[in-house]
């Protein structure tokens, strides 16, 4: 086809370059490479020094989060808490199970007087029942709260027996029998009795707290401290 005078001519396309399609996959491949550098200085220089503390610190703040939560439900149930505690303290004082003594050497001796108040309510004069022997043992020392312990020996009727031993038993602050042995003995009954001769021997023992309890105790419980200073 011949050209047409004066008109222009379309520029004859160039000439693929035969190291067109090499320089194209070298660029991909560089990149690559570079992508797999950065990646392999990321994990030896930012992961273990930079993404793993910051996860466990993260990690961290969760934990304190929930247990924030859970010290803020425990701080908004402290007056139903502190009610209840005031409840408990009211009955300790009512009904105190600890003798009021500090030691148990001051805890013995008010054993034995609580032991003579019941036998003379029991026989006044000490005509039906009467005390033999009292002597202090020494307690287990493996135990939680010491205890103040006296081995008693009596000489009573049954209803003077049985009289002693519930007013020990159910009177404040709580005490124990224990090791009780009963041996009838007629011929000991005394003159003016009806009752029978009995020799009873056991172990009348309470728990003392420790001079640190014994301190927190006084201070929750007003009325038990007033009763050791009178038993004092």
């Amino acid at each position: 086809m011949q050209p047409v005078p004066g008109r222009p001519t379309a520029p004859a396309p160039a000439p693929a370059r035969p190291g067109a399609a090499v320089s194209t996959r070298d660029r991909w491949l560089a990149l690559a490479v570079l992508a797999g550098v950065l990646a392999l200085a990321y994990l030896l220089l930012l992961h273990g020094s930079w993404t793993v503390p910051m996860r466990q610190l993260g990690s961290d703040i969760d934990d304190l989060q929930q247990r924030d939560v859970r010290i803020r439900r425990e701080l908004a149930q402290a007056p139903q808490v502190r009610e209840q505690l005031e409840h408990a303290r009211e009955q300790m004082a009512d009904v105190p199970g600890f003798m009021p003594q500090p030691s148990v050497e001051l805890a013995t001796a008010a054993l034995v007087q609580r032991l003579e108040t019941a036998v003379a309510e029991a026989s006044p004069g000490n005509r039906s029942c009467a005390i033999s022997n009292r002597s202090p043992l020494a307690g287990p020392r493996n135990e939680r709260y010491p205890r103040a312990t006296v081995q008693v020996r009596l000489r009573c009727g049954n209803p003077e027996l049985a009289a002693v031993l519930y007013s020990l038993e159910t009177g404040t602050p709580r005490l124990f029998v224990d090791n009780l042995n009963i041996l009838s003995q007629r011929h000991t009954q005394t003159p003016g009795s009806n009752s029978g001769g009995i020799d009873v021997s056991f172990d009348l023992y309470g728990y003392v707290l420790a001079p640190a309890r014994a301190s927190t105790a006084r201070g929750a419980a007003p009325a038990a401290g007033a009763g050791a200073t009178d038993a004092d």
